[in-house]
């Protein structure tokens, strides 16, 4: 039986092997050429053009990268600017804490030097300069002296006496 390629070859078909191979490449570019548009630009002009579009696209990135950076820089300004009120009023709460517990601290130590005034008895809370006294005074008299003791400490804007009298 005879090979079937030997059938077809194009030495019995009568189409010399050249022409053959030239017609098939041609029908491969021409089946792949379809779809394509042919604008009537030179492939240098098409280069051209994708080299300007991309360009172009450059570009447009470069400016959205800027915009970008702008924004980015004004809300860390913002940021960087809350952060230090935040940290400016958190210093400035702690300093009134530190205040008020030196007042608390300074009342007590002149309680405690006073035979009449007992620091077991007395309990003093100070709140942004208000002092409050209360618990117990063994009189009228202890009763009076430690308010004004508590008035004569640095700092120290106004105090709410709550002092019982109970002797003994």
């Amino acid at each position: 039986m005879k090979n079937r390629a030997s059938r077809l070859s194009p030495a019995r078909c009568g189409v010399p092997a050249p022409l053959l191979v030239t017609t098939a490449i041609a029908l491969v570019l021409a089946v792949s050429a379809c779809g394509k548009q042919d604008d009537g630009r030179t492939a240098g002009q098409q280069l051209d053009s994708a080299i300007a579009k991309t360009g172009q696209a450059a570009e447009q990135a470069r400016g959205k990268t800027e915009q970008t950076l702008a924004s980015t820089g004004a809300a860390l300004k913002d940021a960087t600017q809350n952060a230090e009120t935040s940290a400016q009023a958190l210093a400035s709460k702690a300093g009134e804490k530190l205040d008020d517990l030196a007042i608390t601290a300074a009342v007590l130590a002149g309680f405690a030097k006073d035979s009449d005034l007992s620091i077991l008895k007395i309990k003093v809370e100070t709140r942004n300069g208000l002092v409050s006294l209360s618990g117990s005074a063994p009189s009228e008299a202890a009763r009076e002296k430690a308010s004004v003791m508590a008035k004569a400490v640095k700092g120290v804007s106004s105090v709410e006496n709550k002092l019982l009298v109970s002797p003994g």
